[in-house]
């Protein structure tokens, strides 16, 4: 974990604010476009949140909040009392949605998803590589960054405000493509499911900000092996992977706990895991909150 203290909040569009996450002991981790960072709050709740600054800064970290409607805890506590100058623990810098080489890109970005896209516009914009952004939000006044990007970009952005114009048509978006763009979405489910409806799924990458509804056979007991400390753990079908090995004096960071995040991964030395993440686990990996085992026992680098 990176200690970082709250160096400014600002608002940003409507129910959004800005937090600017200054290092306290030197320069923070390095990241790239698409990263995201676990937030430690003092609500004892952890988020995530995409990095939305500049890569180049080394000295702070920018991220945006929405205060969203059914709050779990968290933004509600960042929009109702964080305040400047409180000390924030944040995990080094992860990313499962990278920004790979490409010949153009078209990014499509939905309310607070612009978190997201936003370093990948300027990225491939200052690379001189072809790129354009739909940006979609319900009016101007709740889109974060709305300004900005007109500002710097001008017309490589089209803001759609759906109460006024209504949702743009991804399917002659898809068919004006130039050859090889490769397209990132990052947006509500239905923006997602839109794009992927509109889209090659060869040309597709999504971020998502709940898992994707999945159905697996029924949950069953295996044994995982923690190869280090030898010891052998049972995992209930009735409990997760990350309870059963946090309960047996192996506690994994969590933050998500819904197979989104990556902050419980895993090395799997020997059995098949079954994987229910949303990120799509390298060889060799797993992430303990949701995924189980295909095999009666998993040997995990424990």
């Amino acid at each position: 974990m990176q200690q970082t203290v709250v160096d400014r909040i600002e608002p940003i569009a409507e129910d959004t604010v800005t937090l600017r996450l200054r290092g306290t002991t030197g320069p923070l981790a390095p990241w790239e476009p698409g990263a995201h960072i676990d937030l430690a709050l003092p609500n004892w709740l952890t988020r995530q949140y995409s990095l939305c600054g500049d890569p180049a800064d080394r000295e702070s970290y920018r991220i945006a909040v929405r205060h969203e409607r059914l709050s779990r805890g968290g933004s509600e506590y960042v929009h109702r009392f964080l305040r400047r100058g409180r000390t924030l623990e944040v995990s080094l810098p992860r990313n499962h949605f990278p920004l790979v080489p490409a010949p153009a890109y078209l990014f499509l970005a939905g309310g607070i998803g612009i978190t997201a896209v936003l370093p990948m516009l300027r990225a491939a914009a200052g690379s001189g590589v072809p790129a354009s952004l739909v940006y979609v939000g319900r009016s101007a006044a709740t889109m974060p960054f709305a300004g900005e990007l007109r500002a710097a970009y001008g017309e490589q952005v089209r803001i759609v405000a759906t109460a006024e114009q209504g949702r743009p048509d991804l399917a002659a978006l898809a068919a004006g493509m130039a050859p090889g763009t490769l397209v990132y979405c990052c947006g509500p489910a239905s923006m997602l499911a839109a794009a992927e409806a509109a889209f090659p799924a060869e040309r597709l990458r999504v971020e998502r900000f709940r898992p994707a509804p999945k159905t697996f056979g029924p949950d069953t007991e295996f044994e995982a092996v923690c190869a280090r400390s030898a010891r052998t753990v049972r995992v209930p079908a009735d409990k997760t992977l990350l309870d059963a090995l946090a309960h047996a004096g192996h506690p994994l960071p969590s933050g998500c706990r819904e197979g989104l995040c990556g902050s419980c991964e895993l090395t799997v030395l020997d059995g098949r895991p079954e994987h229910r993440d949303d990120i799509g686990a390298p060889k060799g990996r797993m992430y303990a909150c949701v995924s189980r085992s295909l095999t009666p026992r998993l040997v995990l680098d424990l």
